[in-house]
């Protein structure tokens, strides 16, 4: 079989197996609460590996090692080391107490944990608007998605933008939570062959001493602290932002929702467990930025670092070619198992938390969650059209924002057992959003990571400060009951 056709036939197993998985998940799909969160069905190992994949996706897999390839060691270390640690933090902290109140209100969103914990109608709504800044990351998946069908298809980059969408969001609307997570597994389980692979061939570039073969690019590139990066330069750039803005990444709607797939409070330990080995051997992908640099090649567009390695580690021999068309079908499956995630929890939350409350419990929300997701898909595509040169900031832009204002009110939520007076967890939200997008826009701080920590910091303080002012006020509320 010739190394085209075999491309064109792979393509058209993956298709079918997907559209398979997702059939099934429809067939399963009889309430608005299954497209949601499922029915509660599903193993623990399942549900991790399926969070494992959300949290990579085209970040780690295609835009991430861009950074690595720019700023060396200290990129390496802000989203491997340091993300990775506030990762399995987030999910130590936060998984049982979310999952408990989560179970006992039958949430299906973040907003309406958020109604449920503080019982205020209109904080709901704005969590439910803020989440929304969550298209930023559908637009760079989209875009890292199309980037890699034109390495694969002659096709041009609109095209593939507009092909990547129409197979995402059309197994995504037959069986919503279930297609995420059954194809998600498969998915997943292709990530991890993919990043094993591609880690070991690359691994050469080393020569046996990594540092020396870094410190031969520059002393600044194999510094964990880069003095030539706008990005990464000192301790606070690049580890205490990378893990606080991991750590708070995890209440995004289409990460911590997960927690609500488990059966009950037993299966945890497995489901962190799968979700941190998993997710630790995903991020070995970013070597990938530096075996780019070590094999000399010129790349100025960043976000293109992977797929030019790529063409040059296997398009130049017949048996490549067979490799390179699986490990692309592969990193497409990476960015898809992200976008589905998303596309779920936006169109659940949509429904949910904006929709049913203005119009009314007699809604068909199920119907309306896929009416949704058409109108999100049209939104990302209006996005991805012309990009931004930079698309990995485009997206933490808004996403790190959405993080910045999330952090204190689910974190307060679940640690904190006594009465929160809502001015308190608004104030932080409204304070951690502000400040990000002020320091970001306005003031110069070229790193989101580093805009949306000094928000969380301060919304934390602002917080902390408003838990001792009305501390008295709980105990009001413990004897008022």
């Amino acid at each position: 079989m010739s190394a085209e056709l075999f491309k064109y036939g792979l393509t058209l197993a993956y298709a079918v197996l997907v559209y398979g998985l997702s059939w099934i998940g429809m067939r399963r799909t009889a309430s608005v609460e299954g497209f949601s969160i499922g029915n509660k069905d599903m193993s623990a190992v399942v549900v991790g590996i399926t969070l494992a994949a959300s949290i990579a996706s085209t970040a780690t897999f295609v835009i991430n090692p861009g950074f690595v390839y720019v700023h060396g060691l200290s990129a390496y270390l802000h989203f491997g080391v340091a993300g990775s640690l506030g990762i399995l933090t987030a999910f130590l902290v936060l998984t049982r107490g979310f999952l408990r109140l989560g179970e006992a209100h039958a949430a299906l969103t973040i907003p309406q944990w958020i109604y449920y914990r503080y019982n205020h109608r209109g904080f709901s709504l704005f969590f439910a608007f803020i989440n929304l800044l969550s298209i930023t990351f559908v637009v760079l998946i989209l875009v890292g998605c199309s980037l890699l069908v034109t390495g694969l298809f002659p096709v041009e980059q609109k095209t593939a933008l507009i092909l990547v969408l129409l197979f995402v969001f059309s197994y995504v609307l037959m069986g919503g939570t279930y297609a995420h997570a059954y194809t998600n597994t498969l998915q997943g389980v292709m990530m991890l062959g993919v990043t094993v692979l591609l880690f070991a061939q690359g691994f050469k570039y080393f020569a046996g001493d990594p540092v020396a073969a870094l410190q031969a690019i520059g002393q600044s590139y194999a510094s964990p602290f880069n003095d030539d990066s706008n990005l990464y330069f000192d301790f606070f750039s690049v580890f205490v932002s990378g893990f606080v803005i991991t750590f708070a990444l995890m209440v995004q709607p289409h990460i911590l929702t997960k927690v609500l797939y488990l059966r009950s409070e037993r299966d945890i330990t497995t489901f962190i467990g799968t979700t941190v080995v998993v997710g630790t051997l995903f991020t070995l992908m970013l070597m990938i930025g530096f075996y780019a640099r070590l094999a000399g090649l010129e790349i100025d567009a960043q976000d293109t670092v992977v797929r030019e390695y790529l063409l040059h580690e296997f398009g130049s021999s017949v048996w490549g070619e067979y490799v390179l068309v699986f490990i692309f079908i592969t990193l497409l499956a990476a960015g898809m198992s992200t976008l589905d995630g998303i596309l779920v929890a936006l169109s659940a939350m949509v429904v949910n938390d904006i929709v049913r409350p203005l119009a009314g419990p007699d809604a068909d929300a199920l119907k309306l969650s896929r009416w949704v997701l058409v109108g999100v898909g049209i939104v990302g595509l209006l996005l991805a059209w012309n990009p931004p040169s930079l698309i990995g900031l485009f997206a933490q832009k808004g996403v790190y924002g959405l993080a910045a204002a999330s952090l204190v009110p689910v974190l307060f939520g679940v640690l904190v057992r006594r009465h929160i007076p809502l001015w308190v967890v608004m104030g932080a939200a409204g304070l951690g959003l502000a400040l990000h997008l002020l320091f970001n826009l306005a003031l110069g701080v070229a790193n989101p990571a580093i805009s949306a920590t000094y928000g969380i910091f301060a919304s934390l303080a602002f917080g902390l400060l408003g838990l001792w002012l009305t501390r008295g006020e709980a105990r009001g509320h413990r004897d008022d009951r």
